[in-house]
């Protein structure tokens, strides 16, 4: 029971940290990259509405409760990761990212959920039929969880250099973050099977 605990759990951590699907990581990234160590309950509250999202979404594909073609799945995620960067080269350096809820928020959900349907596919395919699926899917939430604190962590801490030793600005970080991220979603988007 605790080995299929932990690798369920596991099997949700490298669904995020699995180098070819770079989308979730880059998400992340332009998510945390306009705030600091001191924001951490938003930065964190923020990752935990991606992850439920995901399970929600994940969840009524998984009981067959919603469909969405695959195309339009694989088209939606770079637009939503494409949204959130534009939006940080837009609000670099100002004090969008204090609202309370808001486009940072909607797009969070909004990508979780269609990542969830992206993703529900396989997960049908690699668990089939199984017995307990609330329990599987709460530790595969579980798994995404911690590895989206790791990434996190990582952005955050990578953030606090670069703007403490290397001297750049909050607002020269978070554009040129966002830049390259949307230099590499634009191909994703290029190569879907919507163009």
């Amino acid at each position: 029971m605790f080995d299929d605990f932990l690798s369920n759990v596991e099997y949700g951590m490298s669904h995020v940290l699995d180098i070819n699907a770079y989308d979730h990581v880059l998400f992340l990234m332009v998510l945390t990259i306009p705030y600091m160590f001191k924001d951490w309950k938003r930065v964190l509250l923020l990752v935990s509405v991606f992850t439920l999202g995901h399970t929600l979404s994940l969840i009524l594909a998984a009981f067959s409760v919603v469909s969405v073609s695959a195309t339009l799945v694989e088209f939606l995620i770079p637009v939503t990761i494409m949204a959130v960067a534009v939006f940080n080269v837009f609000t670099a350096g100002k004090s969008a990212q204090k609202e309370k809820v808001g486009v940072v928020f909607l797009s969070t959900l909004f990508f979780g959920l269609v990542h969830g349907l992206g993703f529900a596919r396989e997960f049908r395919m690699v668990f089939g039929d199984w017995d307990h699926k609330w329990l599987l899917l709460l530790e595969f939430a579980l798994g995404i969880e911690v590895a989206q604190i790791i990434i996190v962590f990582i952005v955050l801490f990578l953030g606090y250099l670069v703007q403490t030793i290397f001297r750049f600005s909050k607002r020269d970080w978070i554009m040129v973050v966002s830049s390259i991220v949307i230099g590499l979603t634009i191909p994703m988007l290029l190569n879907s099977d919507i163009f």
